[in-house]
């Protein structure tokens, strides 16, 4: 049992890094799969420092994940006009209360099973550009 907790941290704990480097350095999305590779290598990079070759391929399958799903989210919030910085702090805090939350019991797991239905859930609701006062405007 112990051994699966810490194969739930570093799943955690991936996801967590996957998503910080996607917030800070993919909003273009010729960077992401660039991201991705990285964010897996650090995240099996961390597993291995928790533990053995299963925490390791957690962590890679985890930053991957990560980075996949902050990736989707941070482009279509870019594209329908959010800032980049703030993009960035809102995704970054939130990749690093995840992290934080995989040292909770089986939580690691549940993140790795709820973001993909996340960016699914984002992608289907993708509304258009707010117009703002545009659309108010007589021509």
């Amino acid at each position: 049992m112990w051994e699966a907790y810490w194969i739930g941290v570093s799943l955690g704990l991936g996801i967590g890094i996957g998503g910080l480097l996607s917030a800070l350095i993919a909003p273009r999305r010729w960077v992401a799969v660039a991201v991705l590779l990285v964010a897996a290598a650090i995240g099996a990079a961390a597993g291995w420092l928790i533990g053995g070759w299963h925490e390791s391929l957690a962590g890679g399958i985890g930053g991957a994940l990560g980075a996949w799903v902050a990736a989707t989210l941070v482009a279509g919030t870019l594209s329908r006009g959010g800032t980049r910085a703030g993009t960035a702090a809102l995704v970054g805090l939130a990749s690093l209360v995840l992290a934080a939350l995989a040292f909770v019991p089986v939580v690691g797991y549940l993140e790795a099973v709820a973001l993909p239905a996340v960016a699914a859930r984002a992608r289907r609701r993708r509304p258009e550009r707010y117009a703002g006062l545009r659309s108010l405007a007589r021509d």
